[in-house]
């Protein structure tokens, strides 16, 4: 299995190459859209790992 930080980039990849494909981003923006693309799918990511691990945890005992 890929790296998450691998997952990361190829997912930022192809979001960013379907806009282009349907016109919503040019290929000379692809610099800043894949910039903001790849920041949100890695704090999208690491937040639901951060929050899986506090739900995991068990509730501490009196």
């Amino acid at each position: 299995m890929a790296s998450i930080e691998e997952q990361i980039l190829r997912t930022a990849k192809e979001i960013v190459v379907k806009f282009i494909e349907t016109g919503r981003v040019s290929p000379a923006g692809f610099r800043d859209a894949f910039q903001n693309i790849y920041r949100s799918v890695a704090d999208t990511v690491h937040e639901g790992k951060d929050s899986a691990g506090k739900e995991s945890d068990p509730e501490p005992k009196p």
